[in-house]
């Protein structure tokens, strides 16, 4: 090994310090969750604690490895406002704190209807925080006297790589990250930044996510025990970072990446930007590539609506474990058509903001609250290997309309990513369903870290991204397609009921 790379890697479950070697291969990481801080009954980012923690694990690793570069990547729809004296003027609240309906319509009195605004921003008008600008507008009501303390606003990235270097910058994949903040059409600060008056409390510079931000500050070099030569890039997005792998193998266009987790995010990079009238006002949006292209997105919290649809069954049925895939228990489901799974478990975040978390069977309503206080379980339910079923097919029909709404064409090939690529009735089920597409699973176990990685090492060897392709061995799976003329009756069935109030 000549050298490593650390990633300070943030999602909003888990947090992580990795480290790769300098052929992109892993070697270590560690894994901390954080609670959130309870600020006046808001749930806000304990930024302290985690910087601590990401201190020391760094200095950690640095006693076992040559650390020559940091990377920084997290999850979207986060900023810090920073004070004269460097630390944070007010808390950080999480985006999934929902405001209310009347924080909503306030926004939008003043900064535009929301389709004019996704139009504009290429963001739409998700419920909560998830839109960097109502955050940025809530700590504005909330929070007047620490906003007035604000010399700076800093998206998450670059947050941490301040606290790390000293230096601010700011780059495309985040500023383009659902913000409301970007014009994506005259690629400069939106209507909404120039209304909410912050364009001078941000940098105003887009730079690669490759170029360096700087160098380890004195201060964090001697807490790492790293030198003061140790650069750290400019930081990204994550669901970006787990497109550059692919970008590095495929080109620059031609697959679509479905990247699971929490979110589940389905990305894909197109030549153009811009909207068909019908897709305004549905949950389809567009990111900005670590290239500055645009990248068709749209996604929903598949990985939540899992975790929690599933502890709930497990819970009613004193289970711990997953039942093994038996393609007739979906195939008995989907030809019934008597038993649907609705989302959304969080409002307004996914692609059908009118759908309330319910299962429908025969007809008749079993509301999310009612299962889960046991007063009113389905019958679909009472069978444990049915009821996991019948959340398996849920998530492959959300996946359906968000692929469909990023502008899927036959023949282009479907990448899955995270969690989900381990989930063989979710792959099985999704291949069935696009005989069109070819479907594939990759073994890259981390694609935010090995991405947000490859940022350091094109600023050490100053190689651009498809150079990078023969350092990165990645096996791509295609799933076997098999026959399953259920899945579109049923699709249609459950399309009636999400796509209703």
């Amino acid at each position: 090994m000549v050298y490593a790379i650390a990633v300070i890697d943030i999602g909003m479950t888990h947090k992580k310090v990795a480290v790769y070697d300098d052929a992109l291969r892993p070697v270590a990481a560690r894994y901390e969750q954080f609670p959130p801080l309870l600020i006046d009954g808001l749930e806000t980012h304990d930024l302290a604690a985690m910087e601590d923690w990401f201190t020391e694990q760094v200095a950690r690793f640095a006693r076992l490895y040559p650390i020559k570069g940091i990377a920084l990547s997290t999850h979207g729809a986060t900023f810090v406002g920073v004070g004269k004296d460097g630390a944070p003027s007010m808390p950080c609240v999480y985006y999934t704190h929902e405001p209310g309906d009347r924080f909503h319509e306030r926004f939008y009195a003043r900064f535009g209807p929301p389709e004019a605004l996704q139009e504009e921003t290429g963001t739409p008008a998700f419920k909560g925080l998830i839109n960097t600008g109502k955050g940025i507008f809530f700590a504005q009501e909330h929070y007047p006297a620490g906003f007035k303390q604000t010399v700076q606003l800093l998206f998450y990235p670059q947050y941490w790589g301040y606290r790390f270097s000293g230096k601010t910058g700011a780059e495309g994949t985040y500023m383009g990250c659902h913000s409301y903040l970007w014009d994506q059409r005259h690629r400069c600060f939106s209507s909404v930044a120039q209304g909410l008056g912050v364009t001078a409390l941000m940098p105003n510079r887009l730079r690669a996510s490759w170029d360096v931000l700087g160098t380890l500050s004195p201060v964090c070099a001697r807490k790492t025990g790293l030198t003061e030569e140790v650069i750290l890039t400019l930081g990204i997005h994550d669901s970006n970072a787990s497109l550059l792998p692919h970008f590095a193998k495929h080109g620059e266009r031609g697959f679509v990446l479905n990247s699971t987790g929490t979110w589940c995010v389905i990305m894909n990079p197109v030549p153009v930007y811009g909207f068909a009238p019908e897709e305004l006002g549905k949950g389809v949006f567009f990111n900005i590539s670590a290239f500055g292209t645009p990248v068709k997105t749209a996604n929903f919290l598949g990985g939540q609506e899992f975790e929690i649809w599933s502890r709930l069954l497990m819970d009613i049925h004193g289970r711990q474990e997953l039942p093994s895939f038996e393609v007739s228990q979906y195939r008995s489901l989907l030809a019934e058509k008597r038993a649907f799974l609705m989302p959304e478990l969080t409002p307004g975040s996914g692609q059908f903001p009118r759908s309330k978390p319910r299962v429908m069977e025969d007809g008749r309503e079993y509301p999310f609250t009612g299962i889960a206080q046991r007063s009113q379980i389905p019958g679909v339910f009472k069978r444990y290997e049915q009821g996991i079923a019948l959340l398996g097919i849920s998530l492959v029909m959300q996946t359906l309309t968000a692929l469909e709404r990023t502008g899927l064409i036959p023949g282009t090939k479907i990448i899955i990513e995270g969690g989900f690529r381990k989930d063989k009735a979710y792959h099985t089920l999704l291949a069935a369903a696009l005989p069109n597409n070819p479907v594939f699973l990759t073994d890259i176990a981390e694609a935010t870290a090995l991405g947000a990685a490859m940022t350091v090492k094109m600023a050490l060897t100053g190689k651009k991204l498809p150079e990078l392709s023969g350092d990165l061995e990645i096996a791509y799976q295609e799933v076997l397609k098999i026959g399953i003329p259920e899945l579109d009756p049923y699709r249609e069935a459950w399309l009636g009921y999400a796509e209703s109030p």
